[in-house]
């Protein structure tokens, strides 16, 4: 479903991404982990058709994903209707004036003749049905982040690429995201800090390293298990711990949203 091969971008000469080379295949479901600022978020991007890479290939159902292929009507309208990105942060995707016509929006845009019943449907296997009425800004930042979820869902996408779709949900939401998600009928992309969250998201992991190169593309546990690796990637550090009279210090992995 996508190919990635020699992919670069930077940000103001800055690298952001050094030669990202992947393949997703339809169904996966498949982990993106990494420290802060290593490239997670702008590759998310890159795959959704939002920024440009610098060099290198992006593919989808072996067609380039590129500006100018963007600008091709049919061809845009499908890959928008397949491919959806979350944002770690919902409140930049909210915008209507109500959670009713946020989940409408997507499929209004693409003119299908069964929006109402598709807003239902999703707002009820998200558990956002008694907000219909209301607006988005009224709701807390979990509530926000399901509306945000159900309003890509509506489009019932074929890639879906989640950024720290945790960040913002409790304990007892989250344990609901990793059973929804795991029932979903779609290749999933999801970035995660929660170490102890991620094998439950997937069981592959693409690991980026802080000088934004791939450093691990397998099996999950393996990695999570390799505390030289964790340590290279910046998700393990070291603390001191007191027990009684006692203090010592020793390297954890990163569990932190």
């Amino acid at each position: 479903m996508i190919e990635v091969a020699g992919l670069h971008h930077d940000y103001g000469g800055q690298p952001s991404l050094v030669d990202i080379a992947f393949t997703l295949a339809p169904g996966e479901k498949v982990v993106l982990l990494g420290s802060n600022g290593c490239g997670k978020s702008t590759l998310l991007k890159i795959l959704d058709g939002l920024i440009a890479a610098k060099s290198g290939r992006v593919d989808y159902d072996g067609q380039a994903v590129s500006p100018s292929t963007l600008k091709q009507p049919d061809w845009r309208r499908r890959f928008r209707r397949e491919v959806a990105l979350l944002f770690q942060n919902p409140d930049v995707m909210l915008f209507n004036p109500s959670v009713y016509d946020e989940i409408a929006f997507g499929p209004r845009q693409m003119e299908l003749d069964d929006v109402d019943a598709r807003v239902r449907h999703w707002a009820g296997l998200v558990g956002v049905t008694e907000f219909l009425d209301r607006p988005p800004f009224t709701l807390s930042g979990g509530e926000k982040q399901r509306v945000a979820l159900a309003a890509l869902l509506a489009l019932e996408p074929r890639l879906l690429l989640l950024d720290e779709p945790a960040a913002a949900l409790d304990p007892r939401a989250t344990g609901w995201l990793v059973d929804f998600l795991a029932d979903l009928p779609v290749t999933l992309l999801v970035t995660t800090h929660n170490l102890g969250l991620a094998p439950e998201l997937g069981q592959r992991a693409l690991v980026l390293g802080e000088d934004h190169r791939l450093l691990h593309d397998g099996d999950i546990e393996p990695f999570l298990a390799d505390t030289e690796r964790l340590i290279a990637a910046n998700l393990a550090h070291v603390h001191r711990h007191r027990h009684g009279g006692l203090e010592h210090r020793h390297w954890h992995g990163h569990d932190w949203q």
